[in-house]
């Protein structure tokens, strides 16, 4: 379990947002309305209210950031030490101090001001003193702005470090830059370090965690390391400098044979003697990584006695690549088992252990003599066993079917079922659909039926039944055809010429285009069509109706053009309607048609208000120091 959580920091404001997140808290949260003509106790009130709250809502915001902000003096050594390379520690407890004094003085300011304001006697006075306690307030934040744009940053690059447990069981890696390092992390862990081939891709850790015995573990990626001082190193370094001072851990020193790192056997064996004081009381490995490409055993001698000399002081030598794996297993298990077997030793020269072991006590039983017992069955269950076997062979299972049959066996479990009629085992089991059986429905005799209907139809075809003879056909249905010809090529016709028409031009509806009578009748014979005595035919009737002549209701001699042509068009409300009647009904439909577009018009809760556009208090009476806004 992670010792810390950086992830939890509050969100540090910058000194703007600061200070404009208070006051109009102060806004919202106190009574904004006061007049002179109160009491004074009430007016002195209701601004001391006001610097209070101000004082408090700074001093709980920025008591939050110093309570979450770790303190360097009390969190795990190596969290201060990656602290102090990564932000200056100085400069960190610089911005922590610069916002205690910011707090310190601000509950000054105020607790002055409210007691100033208890001699205020008046309301301009009052408010005069808590516009100077605010201001003063907010001065005071706005120097801070530096510290709290240093702290913001600080936050959001703790929340980005990975969570390390400087106590539990650890594998750290290290060694030059692009040796294999992030690679063999992410072979024996769930980690997704990115690889490159090019050195510093890793910038700084990363933690990646696996099981081994029933255990968590975690396996720390540090950045490269370069062989020279420790005052010339950089960041990204001085992280790998300080994990390997802080955490107990197995340490995995990589190397690469091959040399494709860009640094000699050499320089890398000169930087293992350079931080071998770091690797103190440490189970330590050294892995000889891209054996893929060379092996220990390829070198030359004088690069392979570097390695003899490692393994006669002690140290374990492990071929290892992390293209095709070898040896990463074993490098993994070797680790484990060394750190494991180092913590128990750890453990038991502490003086934790004795109080444990003075609380245990374990029991060896002891031979009493050399004389052999053997154990008891008693008769009843010798006899038993007897009842119990008998001659018959035993009965196969399915398994020793199968073993016995090979790939010839089917699993066949119907050959068990319990039926009253054993012949039926083996039936077919009837499909059921919505209660009903579906061969009740089946004809089994319907394919010999579709056989039979098949000849028969090859019969008829053979008769001639289904050939047609023109000749066969009658003078009337000759005629029929010719008239259907006819109108299939006027039609043809027709729609020629309305392509060929200038369609550009306005468009009448077809209802409103006057066809007369006599046209009609006469296209209708031109196709061969019997148009006498047609009077009662509906074309005839619409015409009649069509042509009718309204009659003119008598009325005044109009006395001038334009009153002539105005009395003439009806007005547009009722244009088109039949009656009164009509008239009534359609004005009911645009009444219901408008009902929704009311509805949705309606002022709701979120439409804003104006309750008075001239406030009094703002706008009347005579204007004095300071500005007409709202207090």
């Amino acid at each position: 379990m992670a010792l810390y959580n950086f992830k939890k920091i509050t969100v540090v404001p910058s000194a703007k947002d600061f200070i404009d997140l208070t006051l109009s808290k102060t806004q919202r949260k106190t009574p904004t309305v006061i007049h002179k003509h109160y009491q004074i106790h009430r007016i002195r009130q209701f601004y001391m209210r006001k610097v209070k709250y101000t004082q408090q809502n700074y001093h709980d915001r920025l008591t939050q950031i110093l309570t979450d902000f770790p303190k360097l003096d009390d969190i795990h050594p190596f969290y201060a030490d990656l602290m102090n390379v990564l932000y200056d520690k100085d400069h960190y407890k610089l911005a922590l101090g610069q916002i205690n004094i910011a707090k310190n003085l601000i509950d000054n300011v105020a607790k002055d001001y409210v007691r100033l304001m208890k001699y205020g006697d008046s309301l301009y006075r009052c408010k005069q003193l808590k516009r100077a306690a605010l201001g003063r307030m907010c001065t005071i934040i706005k120097r801070q702005k530096q510290s709290l744009e240093y702290l913001e940053q600080v936050r959001q690059h703790l929340s980005r470090l990975p969570t390390i447990d400087p106590n539990t069981r650890t594998l750290l890696l290290c060694g030059y830059p692009n040796v294999g390092k992030s690679s063999f992390i992410n072979k024996v862990t769930r980690a997704d370090v990115e690889v490159q081939p090019y050195a510093f891709t890793t910038k700084s850790l990363f933690v990646g965690h696996m099981d081994y015995k029933y255990l968590r573990w975690q396996v720390v990626d540090t950045p490269g390391i370069l062989d020279h001082p420790l005052e010339d190193r950089n960041t990204i370094e001085m992280q790998a400098i300080t994990a390997l001072a802080h955490l107990r851990a197995a340490v995995l020193y990589v190397m690469d044979v091959s040399e494709q790192c860009g640094h000699s056997l050499e320089e890398q064996v000169e930087l293992f003697r350079n931080i071998k004081p770091l690797f103190a009381n440490k189970p330590l490995i050294i892995v000889a990584n891209k054996c893929d490409v060379k092996r220990i055993a390829e070198l030359p001698e004088e690069s392979q006695k570097i390695f003899e000399t490692f393994e006669a002081e002690g140290f374990s030598v492990i071929e290892t690549s992390t293209l095709t794996e070898e040896g990463v297993i074993q490098v993994k298990t070797e680790a484990c088992d060394r750190l494991l077997a180092y913590r128990v030793d750890t453990k038991m020269k502490g003086n934790k252990v004795n109080e444990v072991l003075n609380r245990l006590h374990l029991a060896m039983p002891a031979k009493r003599d050399d004389k052999e017992r053997l154990p008891f069955i008693p008769e009843g269950a010798i006899a038993r066993k007897k009842r119990m076997e008998v001659d018959t062979p035993r009965r196969k299972t399915e398994r020793d079917l199968e073993l016995e049959m090979g790939d010839d066996y089917i699993l066949d479990l119907q050959k068990y079922w319990d039926l009253m009629n054993a012949s039926e085992k083996y039936d077919k089991i009837p499909e059921i659909w919505q209660g009903h059986n579906i061969l009740d429905y089946i004809d089994p005799d319907i394919m010999k039926k579709l056989e039979e209907l098949e000849k028969e139809e090859e019969l008829r075809e053979a008769a001639g039944e289904y050939d047609s003879e023109p000749e066969s056909e009658d003078e009337e249905m000759m005629e029929i055809r010719q008239l259907a010809k006819q109108i299939r090529e006027k039609k043809k016709l027709k729609i020629l010429q309305s392509k060929e028409k200038d369609t550009r031009g306005p468009r009448m509806p077809r209802t409103a285009k006057k066809v007369q009578r006599k046209v009609l009748e006469k296209e209708m014979s031109d196709l061969g069509l019997d148009m006498t005595n047609k009077d009662d035919a509906h074309y005839a009737r619409r015409s009649r109706s069509v042509t009718r002549k309204r009659k003119r209701d008598e009325s005044e001699t109009p006395t001038s053009v334009a009153r002539s042509r105005s009395s003439s068009r009806p007005p547009r409300d009722v244009s088109g309607l039949r009656d009164e009647k009509m008239v009534k009904k359609v004005k009911t439909m645009a009444k219901k048609a408008q009902t929704k577009m009311n509805r949705m018009g309606r002022k709701g809760e979120a439409d804003r208000h104006i309750f008075d556009t001239k406030p009094k208090h703002l706008l009347a009476g005579k204007r004095k120091m300071g500005k007409t806004q709202r207090r």
